[in-house]
């Protein structure tokens, strides 16, 4: 049996048959491609094929589109990857189990990667994670070093999440989410914290046991690597002395700390002034410019094709890595100015009835308040919000902050909170988001039906406005709704 926290690729025999539970999730899609790029055989279920799935097989993985026990007799794998949503009363585990096969994580499988590699480059944090892997892997392909990317969206010019790198594996950019505690299973040379905010609340009752695991992920990083973070951040500081703290007596060397900040901010983290920093800030129709300086020395001046004054943070977050291993100041501006941003993350469908319509996965408060930030700076007339909680646990603790986040909003039209992992609804919903905007005078609606919802759009919006739907895949697939593709 794998150890299923130590094990590396080499571990597996090289004809290694590997089934996928749920192959067709946006992670395990690209997990699956890695692991036949890798040279395994691969084949995986799921209950909702489509599109992804469709891809997998035009690329010679074998897909069932049930979940049904016989599907492992058929395929006779050697072990199985699974997700969190997959339960213990699935068919294809409980055969798995009768089989005496192992059953690993996804996190666990995506761990053997970042055990495998020379030189990972593992990018964390509560928001932006995978706008600055995406970032980040441009930035290492225009330096020549072929990585290996595994990101948590599409990215266009990947033809999917992943990337598949040269064989020497030399370099893996990946995002690490802290869902769950998967990055735990991850070890680092370099890893990224772009900030630390209070989500997951299923996993993390409070903000301190968020900082508590980020500390415990910084401690994952080898010896003579790098830990990159936002200065500004101050729980971030918390979670590296916690971290500092840790190490005391262990007889290792924490990682070197690496700042960016704005301006001359000084570093919660450190109390001087940051690594590398971002100066002379300015904005062309919402879209950042700015100067990259480490050392004194100007890397450039970067043009973001992206709005949104956070980006400017993702960027330092990204180049500062980067540069560490190996991206030169050319390749990182080049990279920065020629980004155009990974799927769901202010992405712009199209145009509807003369409006721009932008989907974002923006369902936290605090990503939801610095996208319509970043909406605010674009041209526009009016904004029409097109809100959707994600997971009733989230909704409930961090409720406060989602009126708050969205009380500003000219209009905000609500629909039903969407959770496919939990089964009390703890008595919350949207409605209520929406009854106290409005109680606090603000203007908000609820409806329960798609429907409902696209008419009322329709009634509300003039040409000119930006129509900005955040939330999970649920409530982004209206965006295609609007703005059906060619």
């Amino acid at each position: 049996m794998l150890d299923n926290k130590k094990f590396t690729l080499d571990d597996l025999k090289k004809d290694a048959k590997i089934y996928f539970i749920g192959i067709g999730g946006i992670s395990m899609n690209g997990l699956a491609r890695l692991a036949k790029a890798a040279g395994f055989t691969v084949g995986g279920s799921d209950n909702h094929p489509g599109e992804r799935t469709e891809i997998l097989e035009s690329q010679g993985i074998k897909i069932y589109g049930t979940q049904v026990a016989s599907n492992i007799d058929d395929f006779k794998p050697d072990f199985l990857v699974k997700t969190a949503a997959i339960l213990p009363h699935n068919e294809e585990v409980k055969r798995a189990g009768e089989l005496g096969l192992q059953i690993l994580d996804r996190a666990e499988f995506l761990g053997a990667f970042t055990r495998t590699y020379k030189r990972v480059i593992n990018i964390s944090g509560t928001h932006g994670k995978t706008t600055t892997t995406s970032m980040i892997s441009l930035m290492m392909i225009e330096a020549g070093a072929d990585p290996t990317v595994h990101l948590g969206a599409d990215l266009g010019i990947f033809g999917g999440t992943v990337r598949t790198g040269s064989k020497d594996r030399e370099v893996l950019v990946s995002e690490a989410c802290e869902f769950n505690r998967s990055f735990l299973n991850f070890s680092s040379t370099t890893a990224v914290i772009t900030n630390i905010d209070h989500d997951h609340v299923d996993c993390y009752p409070t903000i301190e046991d968020v900082i508590d695991v980020f500390a415990k992920f910084m401690g994952l990083t080898s010896d003579n690597g790098y830990v990159v973070v936002s200065g500004h951040d101050a729980n971030i500081a918390k979670s590296i002395e916690e971290a500092r703290t840790a190490f005391a007596g262990s007889g290792r060397s924490f990682p070197r700390v690496v700042t960016c900040a704005r301006d001359e901010q000084i570093c919660e983290a450190t109390g001087k002034k940051a690594d590398f920093i971002a100066k002379d800030i300015s904005f062309i129709e919402g879209h950042p410019q700015f100067d990259i300086v480490h050392n004194g020395e100007s890397f450039g001046r970067a043009k973001l094709l992206i709005p949104g004054s956070h980006n400017i943070d993702n960027a330092l977050n990204a180049a500062a890595a980067a540069y560490l291993n190996g991206a030169s100041p050319d390749d990182i501006i080049s990279a920065l100015n020629g980004f155009e941003g990974a799927d769901g993350r202010y992405t712009v469908k199209g145009q509807y009835k003369g409006c721009d319509v932008v989907v974002d996965y923006a369902h936290h408060p605090t990503a939801a308040r610095a996208t319509i930030e970043a909406a605010s700076n674009m041209p526009h007339n009016n904004i029409l919000v097109v809100f959707q909680p994600l997971t009733y646990n989230r909704t409930k603790l961090l409720f406060e902050d989602y009126v708050t986040s969205l009380l500003p909003c000219r209009k905000v039209l609500f629909a039903e909170i969407f959770s496919d992992r939990e089964t009390d609804t703890l008595g919350i919903s949207s409605k209520d988001i929406c009854d106290e905007i409005n109680r606090r005078g603000g203007d908000a609606e609820f409806y329960e039906d798609r429907e409902d919802l696209k008419a009322r759009i329709d009634e509300l919006i003039e040409p000119g406005d930006i129509i900005l739907i955040l939330g999970p895949e649920d409530i982004r697939t209206l965006g295609d709704t609007l703005c059906p593709k060619g």
